[in-house]
């Protein structure tokens, strides 16, 4: 009948009704309970403790459920050799407890287990602790590194990261400027386009490869084995890349079933590129910060559609500057229409990363006190910039629309490059921020940690991060109150330089002060016993919250204080 709509071929109509099925399926996958960046809130043996007998197992409890790389777990023998153990593996019912087998006999002395492990949010976290069997023994003069990255991989995933994260933008911009701006002729845009396209699902392709390596810290050569791929084909991050490789092809079957003259109806064009511009985005809060913490639907919600407003500004300005340099003769309406479209997502953007700075951050004190509270400055800051020559574009838009004139064109195409060159800045900064531990994990991570373990009085454990200055200067020190109550207590302190094996420091003073009650600081007196520092002999004489401190000398000149509250109890 005249006037209807031609129905789509079935070649058409699977991608349709797969797109919200895929959707979905993101969504669930996202969903699963965890807080960001994993914080290891058990341990059996105790950390710093000495044993009558060796252990059975070794046990980790972490803040939320964790993956195990192969190689997860080294054991390290009072001479630094590496313990021959069977892989690690969960408790049995508990993703988030990690525990390795150890040998029927080991020898007496001190024993170095480095940990890594993935996050919900894929990111890899590492760690060590030590425990003694009938007696400590000095740190060995070259300490096993307990949390290598391998260089080279972590700056190829870096790069792919960044490298997707861009294209998507460009790739998403372009197709929202047009479907929006409607310019006049978008041959100009095809090539910019596909250039996306295909760097976006290269990096996606080298992210997937990457995977494995990235989250063992072993060199990218391991990339290709059997047992990596197959590996990452299990994880969720794993399962995400390859998703978006799939929405990938499926968006590039769809082009060239429209190129071959097989069209959707009108109105039902825009909405499969809706639907699959957000699964498309979709994958990137599925795997990061948003799918784990507090709020997780609503986080997922929320970072979704700042990567859409993201991309509808910073990609649609490229695609706008690309129009003022090609397309031939004046521009018409679209600059106009374009400010419209930023100011929508200029709108979304501050809605949506209010609510993530907040669910980021935690606290006031992790704006300033935390490497991603700093580098979310940063990108504030540049932001603003991004709104000042944002604001300055609008002015020769309007100058444009009220007078076409060849000089207005050319200060508008001059405004909207610098506007690009910041929005470069911003794009890089979000990259960064993405693999930096929130604020709210950097603080957890922090507090002291009371760690059960049988047959002994609980223990209070706190780990304090220190850094001079100095090159080198940077590690933790990490300080036992044994058994953290009123009365007598002993107390004993481990250092960790930099490659987060242990270090021997010239000077350590530990002491407690009770501010509430007016109380201290007491000093703790340890003293150096070859490799660690202890005191047998300390006494608590009031329950409350106490503020420990501790003042580490790392060199002549070299020294830094670092605090953190402990809970006393009776």
């Amino acid at each position: 009948m005249p006037g209807r709509l031609p129905l789509p071929s079935p070649a058409l109509l699977f991608p349709v009704l797969l797109l919200p099925v895929l959707l979905l399926g993101l969504l669930l996958v996202a969903a699963a309970p965890a807080s960001a960046h994993a914080v290891p809130r058990a341990a059996d043996p105790v950390d710093g403790t000495v044993l009558r007998t060796a252990p059975r197992h070794v046990t980790l409890g972490f803040s939320e459920p964790v993956g195990l790389p192969a190689d997860s777990f080294r054991v390290y023998d009072p001479g630094n050799h590496r313990v021959r153990t069977a892989p690690a593996d969960h408790a049995p019912g508990r993703s988030d407890t990690a525990r390795i087998t150890l040998p029927d006999r080991l020898a007496p002395g001190t024993y170095t287990v480095a940990w890594r492990v993935v996050s919900a949010d894929s990111h890899p976290v590492s760690g060590a602790l030590t425990f003694s069997v009938g007696e400590r023994t000095a740190a060995p003069s070259a300490p096993p590194r307990t949390s290598a990255d391998d260089p080279a991989t972590t700056a190829l995933h870096t790069v792919a990261r960044h490298l997707a994260y861009v294209s998507l933008t460009l790739l998403l911009g372009a197709a929202a400027f047009v479907a929006y701006c409607r310019p006049a002729t978008t041959a100009h845009l095809r090539a910019p386009a596909l250039a996306a396209a295909g760097t976006l699902l290269a990096a996606t392709a080298v992210g997937y490869l990457l995977r494995a390596p990235y989250e063992q810290g072993t060199a990218p050569s391991t990339a290709l084995t059997a047992s990596a791929l197959a590996h990452t084909a299990t994880t969720r991050p794993g399962l995400l890349l390859l998703t978006r490789i799939g929405l990938l092809l499926l968006a590039a079957g769809a082009v060239l079933l429209s190129r071959c003259r097989v069209r959707l109806p009108h109105r039902a064009t825009p909405a499969v590129g809706a639907v699959l511009a957000v699964a498309l985005a979709l994958t990137w809060p599925a795997s990061g910060h948003a799918a784990a913490g507090i709020q997780i639907p609503v986080a997922l919600v929320s970072a979704t559609l700042h990567l859409l407003a993201t991309a509808a500004w910073l990609g649609g300005l490229a695609a706008l500057l690309w129009t003022l340099r090609r397309a031939p003769g004046p521009p018409g309406p679209v600059p106009a229409r374009f400010s419209r479209l930023a100011t929508a997502s200029v709108t979304v953007l501050v809605v949506t990363g209010t609510y993530q700075s907040w669910r980021g951050l935690g606290s006031w004190q992790a704006l300033t006190g935390t490497t991603y509270g700093r580098t979310l400055l940063a990108k504030l800051a540049a932001v603003a910039a991004l709104l000042l020559a944002a604001a300055c574009s609008r002015t020769w838009t309007a100058r444009l629309a009220e007078a076409p004139t060849v000089p207005h064109v050319r200060a508008l195409r001059r405004s909207v490059l610098a506007e690009a060159a910041v929005a470069t800045v911003v794009l890089a900064l979000t990259t960064l921020l993405t693999g930096t531990a929130p604020g709210r994990a950097a603080t957890e991570s922090v507090r002291a940690v009371a760690f059960p373990a049988p047959g002994i009085p609980t223990a209070s454990v706190t780990t304090l991060p220190f850094d001079t200055g100095a090159p080198g200067g940077h590690g933790k020190v990490q300080i036992t109150l044994d058994p953290g109550r009123v009365g007598g207590n002993s107390v004993q302190a481990v250092v960790y330089g930099p490659d987060g094996g242990l270090s021997a420091v010239p000077e350590l003073r530990v002491t407690l002060t009770l501010r509430s009650r007016r109380v201290g600081p007491l000093d703790t007196r340890v003293t150096d016993r070859g490799g660690y520092w202890a005191t047998d002999a300390f006494t608590l004489p009031l329950p409350g919250t106490w503020t420990l401190r501790a003042t580490v000398r790392v060199s002549e000149v070299d020294q830094v204080t670092v605090s953190a509250p402990v809970r006393v109890r009776r």
